[in-house]
């Protein structure tokens, strides 16, 4: 499709979004319905360690939590590679072994594509979307102008969205590394361990360790 007209098209779609909705999520929900999806998210990360995610509502964002918690997946091989990623959820993968598996418990059939968002010239995120019925229409090329047009639009609004989640997160890594004495990589993957170990999200445990209602110990018979 004609640029301008995909362009065009992107921003009736985003008109007709309720306005009261944060931008990101109004984002996210005119791609879903530009893109013929089920569901979507977007990740920004304007800087190492630095990112915010939103998802339409629904089983899919379990997907995207997933992925946060485990630390791998379509998601993260987008951004390391700087290209699109096609996954087809099956319990039985090769790519992901762990991610394909817990995924397919949560549904049955999908199809994850993972497009870079970007600005500048340069990867500032993600947009992941969650196909369950037919295969993508879109073109690569489309995918990727309405991912980076979404790119723009976060990073030139990053200062005004929320990062209290990821304040929190870092607040607890901040904790965790007084408590074990360890580096702050070492404390993301105990907190990203104790998600999996609850079948939760990072935040959940970083709300834990803040609220003191978890801490970590060096005495091995806690």
């Amino acid at each position: 499709m004609d640029r301008t007209e995909l362009l065009g098209l992107f921003a009736r779609s985003l008109a007709k979004v309720d306005t009261d909705h944060p931008l990101a999520m109004r984002l996210c929900e005119a791609c879903v319905d530009i893109l013929r999806a089920e569901g979507a998210a977007l990740t920004l990360s304007a800087a190492p360690g630095e990112r915010l995610a939103v998802s339409t509502p629904g089983m899919f964002d379990q997907l995207e939590s997933l992925q946060e918690v485990l630390g791998v997946g379509p998601l993260h091989q987008a951004l390391a590679e700087e290209r699109l990623i096609v996954m087809h959820v099956d319990p039985v993968a090769d790519e992901y072994p762990v991610f394909s598996q817990l995924a397919g418990s949560i549904v049955d059939e999908a199809t994850l594509y993972a497009t870079p968002m970007r600005a500048a010239g340069r990867v500032v995120g993600v947009l992941s979307l969650y196909v369950t019925a037919e295969p993508q229409t879109r073109s690569a090329e489309d995918l990727g102008l309405v991912a980076d047009a979404v790119g723009a639009a976060l990073l030139g609004a990053a200062e005004s969205l929320d990062w209290s989640e990821r304040t929190q997160i870092h607040r607890a890594i901040g904790m965790v590394v007084v408590q074990l004495r360890i580096s702050p990589e070492d404390a993301f993957a105990v907190i990203r361990a104790r998600a999996f170990t609850r079948s939760t999200s990072l935040l959940s445990v970083a709300q834990d360790v803040l609220g003191q209602r978890l801490q970590f110990s060096l005495d091995d018979s806690d």
